[in-house]
């Protein structure tokens, strides 16, 4: 279903499958798509309907009825389904709090451990998750850009369930970086500036949120240093200074406003594309210091060529879209 190593485009263009030689420590295959901009997310809810024994999933936001109602078909028909939901979006997150739990599903409220619990994952049967940059918010799928990435690596599906399990519990826990994730509050930042400061000729940014000072001058600093940067953000004008210090150390910044109509909600990197020194990420992690540092995030970082393709492609489309700074 999903265990190719395949990229998809979900606006509507048919799927390729190419084989890639992975990391060498990869023991998964890997595959990614983009949000469609209907009103629906057929790829999601065709994972949710897949699992057979058991599915866990965390939410910023959801408030989709579709994947509401697939949660609780599972549970009727003896999946064992729990879900974690962020406690600070009970105006989002109340009705589907509710209708999940009088269906019995396993429902809980996020840890006060964390400002948020912004993390977007769902893993079936406990051998493939899916890492989402997306929440499950059905009025904004029309506008919104986002990624997701199919990973079944059992060392990456082990640590994301052994962190459900602890947050399901609103217990401590220290994650594991499994084969290709990172982790707020842990070491996001770290693995993202690796990520960044790794590029040695072409470094693809796609953000909402660009604030975080460690990473935005890690992005100038290699513009400066002579990587083609490129950046897309969502409302320039919030990030003036740090837009700036990009556009002046030689990179080029496009920027969307929602009042456009496209809402640029990724948090996307690809660094050196096509070459071997290669790395894609895609995660729930805004450039923000509650983000990177207070935060419950998950992301992935692969070399797979498939998913950086898709990242890519759809990434110079929403680049040459936007409005240059």
């Amino acid at each position: 279903m999903h265990r190719g190593i395949t990229a998809v485009l979900a606006c509507g263009t048919a799927a390729a499958a190419v084989l890639v030689a992975g990391p060498a420590h990869a023991a998964g295959t890997y595959s990614a798509f983009v949000f469609s901009n209907g009103s629906t997310q057929p790829q999601i809810y065709t994972f949710i309907k897949s699992a057979t024994r058991t599915l866990d999933m965390t939410m910023y936001e959801l408030s989709d009825t579709t994947a509401e109602n697939d949660l609780i078909a599972q549970k009727k028909a003896g999946v064992t389904v729990r879900v974690i939901l962020d406690r600070t979006r009970t105006s989002v997150n109340d009705a589907a709090y509710s209708k999940l739990s009088a269906a019995g599903v396993g429902v809980v409220w996020s840890s006060s451990a964390y400002v948020y619990t912004h993390q977007k994952t769902i893993t079936v049967d406990g051998t493939e998750s899916l890492i989402l940059s997306g929440n499950l918010t059905s009025k904004y799928y029309s506008t919104g850009v986002d990624y997701g990435v199919f990973d079944n690596d059992p060392t990456d599906v082990s640590a994301i369930e052994r962190v459900f399990n602890a947050d399901y519990k609103h217990s401590s826990v220290t994650p594991s970086d499994g084969d290709n994730l990172l982790w707020s509050p842990t070491d996001a930042e770290s693995r993202l500036l690796s990520v960044i400061n790794g590029a040695t000729t072409t470094l693809d940014v796609e953000e909402e949120e660009f604030s975080d000072t460690a990473l935005t001058d890690a992005i100038a600093a290699r513009a400066a240093a002579g990587v083609t940067v490129r950046v897309v953000v969502e409302d320039p004008s919030s990030y003036a200074s740090e837009v700036s210090d990009v556009d002046s150390s030689g990179g080029s910044v496009a920027g969307y406003s929602g009042s456009t109509g496209t809402y640029i909600h990724a948090k996307a990197i690809v660094a050196d594309y096509g070459l071997s020194t290669q790395q894609v990420e895609v995660g729930s992690m805004n450039f923000s210091t509650n983000s990177v540092g207070s935060n419950r995030e998950l992301g992935i970082i692969l070399t797979d060529q498939a998913v950086a393709d898709t990242i890519e492609n759809h990434f110079n489309g929403d680049f040459a879209n936007g409005t240059p700074e």
